[in-house]
């Protein structure tokens, strides 16, 4: 174990001693400014956590939030310089933890509010003018083989709860509209400009998305969603992408890489 890595270790590890060899200029004692070091360390690691997941603190208090965010942060530090996306975990920790238990939805609500962290830092792109895709739909062969390229900014997340709701109650703008949290949504959570934006679509809209995104051409991604969700309209799936820029392009790549 190097120095660097003896004097972090313990930082998030409570129960492990002050790093031996420390000494200080005015000669204090080292565990007590250790310490403080430490609180200083796992606060911010909290106040990040709460800068990014807003609404879950909202929804269950400050106090059980930053006692949440503390074991979060000691079991899963930063593992990059960027603290962006610190908590991209979070979620998963959230589902697990039996305290929160109390609010089922409150993990989904977690994954949205990830979500808007990626689309806010995501890439730029320009979207695919609406008369190319008109053209590309004349010829029902094309859809056998094309494979749509959406907005790096768009992001889906599907959940048995009302998350867009549940979000859009718990902004600044809005007037706390009640919510029925039992009612399934599907968000759809990408960047227009500067902006980022939160709708809720229809569960086959949302399949088909996640299908173009794995890598499925159009008409697998259409075929998929209709046989999830009979009431799947293809046309308004693609007129929402239109309408909402996010339709990057087509290609004819049958081996096409999504992340490329």
């Amino acid at each position: 174990m190097n120095s660097q890595t003896g004097f972090a270790l313990p930082l998030l590890n409570p129960e492990l001693p002050c790093p031996a060899g420390l000494t200080t200029w005015n000669q204090s004692d080292p565990a007590l400014r250790y310490a403080v070091y430490r609180n200083n360390v796992t606060v911010s690691l909290i106040d990040a956590l709460a800068d990014t997941y807003p609404v879950v603190q909202q929804l269950v208090g400050e106090d059980f939030f930053r006692a949440m965010a503390r074991l979060f942060a000691q079991a899963q530090p930063p593992q990059s310089r960027v603290m962006a996306f610190y908590g991209r975990g979070f979620a998963d920790f959230v589902a697990s933890f039996p305290p929160a238990a109390s609010v089922p939805y409150l993990a989904d609500v977690a994954r949205l509010e990830m979500a808007y962290v990626h689309a806010y830092h995501a890439a730029d792109a320009v979207a695919m003018p609406a008369e190319r895709l008109q053209a590309l739909r004349a010829d029902p062969q094309q859809l056998e083989s094309l494979h749509g390229i959406l907005h790096p900014s768009m992001h889906i997340v599907r959940a048995p709860y009302a998350i867009v709701d549940i979000w859009s109650a718990h902004q600044a703008t809005d007037e706390q509209a009640e919510w029925n949290a039992d009612v399934p949504q599907s968000a759809c959570v990408f960047r227009n400009g500067l902006s980022v934006q939160v709708q809720a679509i229809d569960d086959g809209a949302a399949l088909f998305y996640g299908a173009l995104q794995s890598g499925a051409t159009l008409l697998q991604a259409a075929d998929d969603a209709a046989a999830h969700d009979a009431t799947f309209d293809l046309t308004a799936a693609l007129a929402t992408l239109l309408r909402w820029q996010l339709l990057i392009g087509p290609t004819g790549d049958t081996h096409h890489d999504p992340a490329h």
